[in-house]
């Protein structure tokens, strides 16, 4: 039979480890569980999940005993397109909870499953309040998209939100008019590289540089298969008057259904500027 040894002060050879190492207080708010995450952390910024294409989700800690044994387990949990991957990060034997928390977030960093989000810079984004919204790790909802999507369903479109445009290609477009074959993204100014705004980071420049050309590399490769698809591609900068913005995407949608057989609507990539007419 093996025996657990004790490491330090926190292993429990004969009792399960008391509820106060791994065990939260009932009844806490959310904002009280993800202040403890933050603190364990050492930071929200470094709480961050790197989900590819300039998208991060917002990570946590959870700690679990499972039944007939004596020894906590760490797991990192993360929210992607619905569902919540989890990654086993290994066992603490600390006596509090905010310890085995922090050795949790410790592991989650030696195996390589976080990355620090970087600061955005020189867009509307910087701005405290904004900021403070683009920590939350939206991939979906953001300001701009709410705002766009407003104004074109007071015109009385209808449209699907987040959806692929072609079901068989893992590329999301943020507003999809199917019916007009008309896929809206709404792109962030830092991760997509916008000319206006795009200040490079200082730290790590070469690592930043290199993920964002990716991006780059695959909006295009996104709008091409999309192209060849039959489908017209708008794409909107986050920092874009939200009016005009939704002129160009009715303008295009309205010119699809109407004219179904002109060869200029669809596989055009519209970014910016005045509607077309």
């Amino acid at each position: 039979m093996t025996v657990r040894v004790s490491v330090g002060q926190g292993g429990w050879k004969h009792d399960p480890p008391p509820e106060r190492a791994w065990k939260g207080r009932p009844g806490r708010t959310r904002e009280a569980l993800a202040v403890e995450q933050d603190r364990a952390a050492g930071g929200r910024h470094r709480r961050s999940v790197d989900l590819g294409d300039g998208r991060f989700a917002r990570a946590s800690v959870e700690l679990k005993v499972l039944p007939g044994t004596r020894r906590i387990r760490a797991y990192l949990r993360w929210s992607d397109a619905g569902k919540s991957p989890a990654r086993y990060l290994g066992e603490v034997e600390h006596e509090s909870r905010g310890a085995n928390l922090a050795e949790g977030w410790s592991l989650a960093w030696q195996k390589g499953l976080l990355s620090e989000e970087p600061p955005v810079e020189g867009s509307w984004a910087s701005s405290a309040a904004v900021r403070s919204s683009m920590q939350g790790n939206r991939n979906k909802d953001t300001k701009p998209e709410l705002r766009l999507r407003s104004l074109l369903h007071r015109q009385g479109f209808r449209y699907r939100v987040a959806a692929r445009p072609l079901p068989e290609l893992r590329r999301t477009a943020d507003i999809v008019f199917a019916k007009a074959k008309v896929a809206v993204f709404v792109d962030g100014c830092y991760w997509h590289g916008c000319p206006e705004h795009l200040r490079p980071s200082t730290k790590n420049a070469e690592f930043w540089r290199a993920k964002i050309e990716g991006n780059q590399h695959r909006d295009a490769q996104t709008d091409e298969l999309l192209h060849e698809a039959g489908w017209t591609v708008i794409r909107v900068w986050e920092h874009e008057d939200p009016v005009e913005a939704s002129a160009r995407v009715s303008a295009a949608v309205l010119n699809a259904i109407t004219s179904p057989g002109d060869a200029a609507a669809p596989g055009a990539t519209r970014r910016g500027g005045k509607p077309p007419r």
